[in-house]
């Protein structure tokens, strides 16, 4: 099974001002596709080819390892990303910055 470049949970225009559009479709479009791409070429016609993404990640070494683990990364980070997030911090978090 060969991977794809996972959608993006949010429009590639919803971050900014923080993260503009050109940097994600660079970073994105660009840098994660790439590692999905090479990824892909790497497992194709291998025992890999039939394996989950995590899988691979645990057995993996090498530049094998280390696309399928930035797959996985990027695609996490995307994820840790929201057009709705920050605010002020509450609780432990807002303690502790205003007693520094």
């Amino acid at each position: 099974m060969a991977f794809e470049l996972p959608a993006l949970p949010y429009e590639k225009n919803a971050l900014e001002p923080h993260i503009s559009q050109e940097t994600l479709e660079y970073h994105y479009g660009k840098h994660h596709n790439t590692y999905v791409t090479k990824l892909n070429g790497l497992i194709e016609g291998t025992d890999n080819a039939n394996k989950s993404l995590e899988d691979i990640i645990k057995s993996a070494s090498g530049p094998l390892f280390n696309n399928a683990a930035q797959v996985w990364n990027h695609t996490f980070y995307w994820h840790c990303l929201s057009p709705n997030g920050g605010g002020e911090p509450t609780g432990a978090a807002k303690e502790a910055i205003e007693k520094a």
